[in-house]
């Protein structure tokens, strides 16, 4: 990868106001869509299991949706995703080369897996709640 291509990839993923790919002001959720798009379509692209990499895409759908404080928002966000998503994941379809190195993608992607939220449960980014475990006695 030359010096300019991973040059405008870090600053299109690390902008902190608006995108090329997108006119939409930098929010929380537009970051994570915008990172994890890169991310996870170079993951795709790498090679690494689509089970692994819908795994993940999963997550980040749930954390879009904590970040976002309106539907609007998210899908703006969810679009964001899928841009960056497309435009790494076939970069030869894409205007702009947004390649980065297997090996360092390979490394990030195992990052986020390993990841875990604090507190255990996965639900507890999105304001959901675990059910108490029911007992025989409850309600008597």
């Amino acid at each position: 990868m030359s010096l300019l291509g991973m040059t405008t990839a870090v600053l299109l993923v690390a902008s902190s106001g608006t995108t090329s790919l997108g006119t939409n002001p930098s929010t929380d959720a537009a970051r994570i869509a915008t990172n994890a798009g890169f991310l996870l379509g170079n993951a795709h692209r790498c090679g690494i299991p689509t089970d692994r990499v819908v795994k993940a895409g999963q997550t980040i759908r749930q954390l879009i949706q904590a970040a976002s404080k309106d539907t609007r928002e998210q899908e703006d966000a969810t679009e964001q995703f899928a841009t960056f998503f497309l435009a790494t994941a076939l970069p030869e379809m894409s205007e702009g080369k947004l390649v980065a190195s297997c090996s360092n993608v390979t490394a990030e992607f195992q990052k986020l897996e390993r990841h875990r939220i604090a507190g255990g449960a996965s639900n507890k980014a999105v304001g959901g709640t675990a059910s108490p475990r029911f007992r025989l006695g409850d309600g008597e």
